[in-house]
This record gives C-alpha cells, sequence and structure tokens, in this order.
C-alpha cells in the first residue's frame, strides 16, 4: 500500500483513515512492569507522532498518565494512541497490567483486531502474563510477541523466548534475533542463523494455503520472500503463529521492524471477525461488515470524565461512517443477550440498567494524550472519541436513530472485592450519589450497592489497586471525601429450638382503649423452609377478622427481628389461644400483640445466628491445589471437589464458603497464589453461625 493512496495526518496533525483497509487496530498487553507504555512512545517517536523528548511538536505529551497512575506509576486506563505508518493508521491502544484492571484489557481486546503481548526480557514469564496470554486466546486476538527491555543488565531474550514457547507453544518463533545492538531479520537472513530461519519459514509454510509449497521447500527450492510475507500475515491473522520480534525502548533499535510487520503482517479491520448483533428488544438483528457504506454500529469501549470537555466516549466503529453533528440512538442492553440473566444487568445492586437514548453526536476527535484532535468523520474500522454524549456508557452501541441496534457485549468480569464506604460530612451526602453513578457510567466493572439491609453503600471492585483508584477519582473528580468502613454481612437468625410465646397489648388512656392477647407456639424449620403460619384457635377466643392481624404482626416482628437485630427466618408459627374486647380490640393492636408473642417465644427458645454461605469456584494453577484447598478450610469452607480446567495445567476447585470469610477474599487470594488464580462465587444459602464466631460478631441494633 502506498503512502500516497493511504491513510495521511490531517491538517490537525490527527492522522486521518477513509478505508478499512488502511487501518490497524493494536491493542498493547502485558504484565505490570513490562515496558507497554514505553514502547508505544517508541513507536510514536518511530512514526514521527512524538519527538525526543516524549511530546509533540506543540507540547502535548502523548501517553500521559491520571494523576493517580502519577502517584502509583502504573498505567490503570486504556489509552489511544494513533500513527501513521507506511500509509496505514495504526490505533495503538495501551491497557494496563495489573490483574485489578483486566476489564480495561477486555475492552481494548475488543476495540482491536490484533495485539502487541509484551514480555520483559529480564522477568520472563510469570503467571500474571499468563493469564493474559489466556485472555488473548479467549478471544482469538492475532498476537505479535514483543520483548523489551533488552539494554537491563539481566536482560535474556533467548532465555525469555523459550519460556514463551514453553508456555504458549512451539509457534511462537522469531521474526528478528536482538544481536550486537542491532536486528537480523530472518525470512531474509544470509543463513548465518539458519536453524532458527529453518524453524520461521517451516512454521510459515505450514500455514500456507498451496499445499505444494512444503514439499518445494523440503526439495530444497528457495521459497520467495514475498510469498513468505504472505503466507505470514495469513498465519498471524488465523493465531496459528505468534511473530517475536525484541525492541530496545531506550535506543529505538526494533521499532521500525515493528512498525514494519504490524503494518504488513496483521489483520485490517475487514479481516477480523464482527461481533453479533440484536435489536433492543432481543431479536435478531442483520450481519454486519467493516463497511462505511453500510448501517451504522459503533460501540462505547471507553468512557472518560474531561473537566472541560465532560464525558468523552472512546468509539470503535463496526459498521457504516460516524459524522459529526448528526443523532444517533444509545442503547444499553445486555440482558437481550442473556435473558436477564446476565451478573451485571440483572445484579441487584446493578449500576448498568438497561437504557435507550437518542443523543446528538457533537464534534469527533482523535485522543492524543490529554489532547483531542478534531477529525472530519470515523470509517468503519476506525476508533474516534465523542464528547459530551451525556448517556452512553462503557460497552453502549451507537446505531441509526430509525434503526437501532444492539452489539454482543463483550463478557465483564465479575468484581469480586465488596467496599463499604461512608462520607465524612454530611454535606458530601448528595455528591457521592452523582460521583457514583458517573464512575459505573465509566467503568462497567464496577457495582454500586446500596444495600437496604445493613444500611451500607458498598463498592464491588476488581481489587484492592481498582478500589484505590476508585476512591481516588472520587476525591479528586467529583470533591467527594470518603472512608472506608468494616463490611457488614447480612446474617439471619432462628429459633434454636421450639417454645411458646405469649403477648398481651392492654392499654387504657380515658377513650378507646387498645386490648389484644394472643398465645403461639413456634417451631424451627429446616434451612430454606421459610414461614408458616397456622390457625389453632378454638371457639372464637381471638376473632376471625384478627387472626391475620397476629400473623401481620409475626411477620413485621420476623423482618426487624428478635433478638439479633437479624431477620428471623424459617419458622412455623401456631396460634392457639388468645383474647378479645368486643371495643377496644383492632387490627393494630392484635399485630402489636402477635409481634410481642414472638419475641416471649424467642426469650423462652433461645435463637441462633445464621450466616450466607456462597458457594465459590476458584481457578487456580495444579501446583496450588494444596495450598488453596488448605486456605479454603481454614475460612470454615466445604470443599466440594475439583476437577481438571479449560486450560492446561489449570484446576477448577469448588467449595462453599461463608461470605464473613470471603470479605478480603479476592485480595487475599491474589497475594497466596501469586496472582495466578480467580474465582466466582454464588450465593448457596444461610447455615448457622459457630459459637465461637457468634461470640465474637458486633452485637447490631435493631
Amino acid at each position: 500500500m502506498s503512502r500516497e493512496s493511504g491513510a495521511v495526518a490531517g491538517q490537525t496533525g490527527a492522522p486521518i483513515a477513509t478505508r478499512p483497509e488502511e487501518i490497524r487496530n493494536v491493542v498493547v498487553v502485558g504484565a505490570a512492569g513490562a515496558g507497554k507504555t514505553t514502547l508505544v512512545e517508541r513507536l510514536l517517536v518511530a512514526a514521527g507522532v512524538l519527538n525526543r523528548a516524549g511530546s509533540t511538536d506543540d507540547g502535548t505529551t502523548v501517553c500521559d498518565f491520571e494523576e493517580v497512575e502519577h502517584r502509583q506509576r502504573r498505567s490503570v486506563a486504556l489509552a489511544l494512541a494513533p500513527l501513521v505508518h507506511d500509509g496505514v493508521k495504526v490505533n495503538l491502544l495501551d491497557t494496563p497490567g495489573y490483574v485489578d484492571f483486566v476489564g480495561e484489557v477486555r475492552a481494548g481486546l475488543r476495540a482491536a483486531d490484533c495485539a502487541l503481548f509484551v514480555v520483559a526480557a529480564n522477568e520472563g514469564i510469570d503467571e500474571a502474563t499468563r493469564a493474559l496470554w489466556r485472555e488473548c486466546a479467549d478471544v482469538a486476538m492475532p498476537r505479535v510477541v514483543v520483548v523489551t527491555k533488552l539494554d537491563h543488565v539481566r536482560a535474556d531474550v533467548d532465555g525469555v523466548v523459550a519460556q514463551a514457547q514453553s508456555a504458549f507453544g512451539e509457534r511462537v518463533l522469531p521474526v528478528h534475533l536482538h544481536e550486537e545492538g542491532r536486528l537480523v531479520g530472518l525470512i531474509a537472513d544470509d543463513h548465518r542463523h539458519e536453524a532458527q530461519r529453518a524453524a520461521l519459514v517451516e512454521g510459515i509454510i505450514e500455514e500456507s494455503e498451496d499445499e505444494t509449497l512444503m514439499e518445494r521447500y523440503v526439495g530444497g527450492e528457495q521459497i520467495d520472500t514475498e510469498l513468505l510475507l504472505r503466507d505470514l500475515e495469513l498465519a498471524v491473522a488465523r493465531g496459528s503463529l505468534h511473530p517475536v520480534v525484541p525492541v530496545d525502548a531506550t535506543s529505538g533499535v526494533g521499532a521500525p521492524e515493528l512498525l514494519d510487520l504490524m503494518v504488513a503482517a496483521f489483520p485490517s479491520p475487514r479481516e477480523h471477525p464482527m461481533p453479533k448483533v440484536c435489536t433492543p428488544t432481543g431479536g435478531p438483528g442483520p450481519a454486519i461488515t467493516c463497511d462505511p457504506s453500510g448501517p451504522l454500529v459503533a460501540e462505547v469501549v471507553k468512557t472518560t470524565t474531561d473537566p472541560y470537555l465532560g464525558r468523552v466516549s472512546l468509539v470503535r466503529v463496526f459498521s457504516g461512517t460516524v459524522l459529526p453533528d448528526t443523532t444517533v440512538h444509545v442503547s444499553g442492553h445486555r440482558s437481550a443477550w442473556t435473558g436477564g440473566s446476565d451478573p451485571i444487568s440483572s445484579h441487584p445492586a446493578s449500576s448498568h440498567p438497561d437504557h435507550d437514548e437518542d443523543e446528538r453526536i457533537g464534534s469527533l476527535s482523535v485522543p492524543l494524550g490529554k489532547a483531542q484532535r478534531v477529525v472530519a468523520s470515523a470509517v468503519a474500522g476506525d476508533l474516534c472519541a465523542i464528547g459530551r454524549l451525556s448517556r452512553a456508557e462503557t460497552s453502549d452501541t451507537l446505531s441509526a436513530v430509525d434503526t437501532p441496534l444492539v452489539l454482543e457485549p463483550w463478557q465483564v468480569p465479575d468484581p469480586q472485592l465488596p467496599v463499604a464506604i461512608q462520607v465524612r460530612t454530611k454535606s458530601d451526602e448528595d455528591k457521592l450519589g452523582s460521583g457514583l453513578q458517573r464512575l459505573a457510567a465509566e467503568d462497567p466493572t464496577l457495582r454500586v450497592e446500596h444495600n437496604d439491609e445493613t444500611h451500607q453503600v458498598v463498592l464491588w471492585t476488581m481489587g484492592e489497586a481498582h478500589a484505590d483508584v476508585l476512591l481516588d477519582r472520587l476525591a479528586g473528580r467529583y470533591g467527594v471525601q470518603v472512608d472506608e468502613v468494616e463490611l457488614r454481612v447480612p446474617l439471619r437468625e432462628t429459633f434454636s429450638r421450639a417454645a411458646t410465646g405469649h403477648g398481651r397489648h392492654v392499654k387504657q388512656s380515658g377513650g378507646h382503649g387498645q386490648y389484644a392477647v394472643c398465645s403461639i407456639e413456634v417451631e424451627p424449620l429446616p434451612q430454606g423452609s421459610g414461614f408458616e403460619f397456622v390457625d389453632r384457635v378454638v371457639g372464637g377466643a381471638v376473632p376471625r377478622q384478627f387472626i391475620p392481624s397476629v400473623e401481620k404482626g409475626v411477620r413485621s416482628q420476623m423482618m426487624h427481628g428478635v433478638t439479633n437485630g437479624c431477620p428471623t427466618v424459617d419458622l412455623r408459627v401456631t396460634l392457639t389461644d388468645g383474647k378479645a374486647h368486643s371495643v377496644d380490640s383492632s387490627d393494630m393492636a392484635f399485630q402489636t400483640a402477635g409481634g410481642l408473642a414472638l419475641r416471649d417465644a424467642a426469650t423462652r427458645g433461645g435463637t441462633c445466628l445464621l450466616e450466607p454461605v456462597d458457594e465459590v469456584e476458584v481457578l487456580v494453577a495444579d501446583a496450588l491445589v494444596g495450598t488453596i484447598m488448605g486456605d479454603l478450610s481454614a475460612r470454615r469452607g466445604k470443599v466440594l471437589g475439583s476437577e481438571p480446567a479449560r486450560d492446561p495445567g489449570m484446576v477448577v476447585i469448588r467449595a462453599h464458603v461463608p461470605q464473613l470469610e470471603l470479605r478480603r477474599y479476592a485480595a487475599e487470594l491474589r497475594s497466596l497464589a501469586h496472582g495466578s488464580a480467580s474465582f466466582t462465587r454464588a450465593f448457596a444459602g444461610y447455615e448457622r453461625v459457630p459459637d465461637q464466631v457468634s461470640a465474637r460478631l458486633p452485637a447490631r441494633a435493631d
């Protein structure tokens, strides 16, 4: 592709592409500290976007950090950095490496068509790197492996490549070697590295559609370099071969070769499979293609809030063309794909309900660090930023107003670390709700729960680092200072044994009085049985019209608790006797008597606490199974069994574990397994709290 016919830098300095063939969307993935952001900056320098000082000619720093990132020295959000190389626009999407921000990684994988998988020459392949490789493999993302930090004193490029081949398969093959401060290309090599070249050429030929090519190669025929490059592109696009390129971000060695490889071997948006489409009601949608003249279908892959521009939506255009000053339909419908069973959209504390709105697009731009460069349009396959879409959230679909559509959403990881917060001052209470709503619109991995039972605001987060970033943003962007407080678990109570109770509510105050007396028998029922009310009154001791009043009073007292301030469950209450007054008895009087009778029975029969228990599934490396099982047992968990996971070398452990023991489990499991384990959980039921644990629980107010 010639420069003249390809993408160019527009008058504003923003890269412009008019055809999907002129675009490469490349996500940069790797563990924390691998050097992803430094690599992106070096590629921008090599493409002429940045000067040697790391900024544009007008002084804009491209790969800038948010304030929280400056303090923590790590990337925590998806960032776009576009460039033009050899007439092709390359949208580089820098992702965080820390496991708490895997949601940002998945958003980057959704927006991209191929990946640079970054490993450091001095670090090797750790469990966090393996987990990120699985993230890429799960969505069949084509990958080039980039080895960085070549100048480190402990750098071992050959050793890292060998580790990568062992961890990720034999199809991780170098296309360039780092030798004496320069790169040597193996495809056009002078045969000084015959073994490495042979492995690469054979790997390429095995993916060729020309079935005679291998026979010709084995027979000694010299295969044309252009033919090998064409088949290399095919193998990379299929995800069946992963080239390795060393890049020294300090000197820039390897950056031009990597740019060449991305343009030549990475698939364009036209070659990448398209997401499925449905209507907002869940009906079948049309099959879309990466066609600038097709129906508009775009997706918000990242939402940020700018103090001057307001809400900014980073959008991937899958079909059609986005134009400024037009009205689009904004849809968020995860339930359309899950039948309402999606954990994000159907969770009782969901911060991401289904929604539909029409909104007008203002100007389009390409982000370059914190600056925005205006563009006239964004064609299918491209990415752009849209300002002031006030109702659009991350993962929402933009489509035509007259034919609204919804893209099948990418899988959002389930946040597992609950953090309870409270405002420092009453004056911040109103701002808290608004700030949390905006954070939830930006981040689909955040859930905001307002727990009516424990009266706490709970942020469900991906981990401690994620929680820290959210609280920093809440304070820095929205001026809301909050403190983290101890998380309360919603307990229940039930009767320890059968008992009788007597309720007497008699008041005479000079006028119309109150009179109601009732006697009940209470029996505890098996877990999950609920509540039963039985009427065994004889002789009209309690008039018929007041029997429902007794039941209502018992139910109300159960909801508020009888001893510990926790809802009371799993009881059979039998009304056996009572007394009424022809004038002073009333519905409210018998409600009160019913509640008093239940409390009286509780003092006679005694109560015990019940705690919620979750069924937990832990995904862990085989070598750590014993450690994790031992830890689950120490948390009062009941291990149900284990089985091999889909991924080789991984095991799924299932157990029932009390929620009291899971409050910090997301962080503690990560530490225990060195970042190599993850878990999911689902409510399983309630079980009795052991006496020694119950004694340590703080008393609860009614």
